[in-house]
């Protein structure tokens, strides 16, 4: 009996274990970023109309869109105070209007890619909750056929596999401050098919203090981490989302209409990839 109960308990430790994920020990990194300099070979600029949303995206850190300074990187919506041309187009080429509002968008597209591991950034945002906030830390199909193109291969459509969509951390401001939501996308088949909301978690956080906001692909699951606990798993979503990832920070401004503030501000720490030993 003695026995028994020692090796049920073993087995149990192991299951448990299995479920936790692996220990860090396990883990090697092999992209890392802290910003002490903004970095060509892992970031560029995304320049891109999507969503409706009422920004316009620009090139190098202009009117103090994106700073890095510190040891941080800084993303900011500003308030230009008065409409400007806009030169961020969508899928079907339209050009977005003129605007007042200007934000910066990095991506490691071409830069760094992974497929697997886990994906981690220390993040904070001020203010959370105003009208229209936006800011996301998330993942994307290095196949996905939005700009910059780059490799002759980048021709596949949002959501479907090799384009798929991964979000770390997102706050709409439409649920008030301090939550966003962690989820994928899951992919209904055709260019533009995605359910925002069947693999999604929207968790509590103080916004406006430092954070770790992680995935990590885990046997079959893909698993959402908080300052490293987790906080949601969707089971199977490593199976469904294969393929190599590539990274984006960026600051939306999701509706139209006045900005509480002169500027909205994201700041980043660091980000990471690791890999299993």
């Amino acid at each position: 009996m003695i026995k028994i109960a020692i090796i049920t308990g073993v087995l149990g430790f192991l299951s448990l274990n299995s479920l936790a994920g692996p220990v860090e020990a396990d883990w090697q990194t092999d992209f890392f970023d802290d910003f002490e300099v903004f970095d060509h070979q892992n970031w560029q600029d995304q320049l891109l109309w999507v969503n409706e949303e009422d920004q316009c995206y620009v090139r190098e850190g202009q009117h103090a869109t994106r700073e890095v300074s510190g040891g941080t990187l800084k993303l900011r919506v500003v308030d230009l105070g008065e409409k400007r041309r806009c030169f961020n187009w969508d899928k079907s080429g339209n050009q977005h209007p003129p605007t007042q509002y200007v934000a910066g968008r990095i991506t490691t597209k071409n830069r760094q890619e992974f497929s697997g591991g886990r994906w981690t950034a220390r993040l904070r945002v001020f203010d959370s909750g105003q009208a229209g906030m936006f800011p996301a830390w998330w993942l994307l199909g290095a196949l996905n056929n939005e700009p910059p193109l780059e490799e002759p291969d980048e021709k596949v459509c949002w959501p479907v596999r090799g384009s798929g969509e991964i979000d770390v951390f997102e706050h709409h401001s439409d649920g008030g401050p301090n939550h966003y939501a962690a989820r994928i996308i899951t992919n209904l088949g055709h260019c533009g098919g995605g359910d925002w909301q069947a693999n999604m978690l929207v968790q509590q956080a103080a916004l406006g203090q430092w954070h770790e906001y992680g995935v990590e692909w885990w046997n079959e699951d893909l698993v959402f981490r908080l300052d490293g606990e987790e906080i949601y798993r969707v089971k199977e979503g490593a199976a469904l989302l294969p393929e190599p990832f590539f990274a984006i920070l960026n600051f939306a401004k999701i509706k139209p209409g006045p900005m509480t503030a002169k500027a909205w501000v994201m700041e980043v720490d660091w980000v990471k990839h690791e890999r299993l030993r």
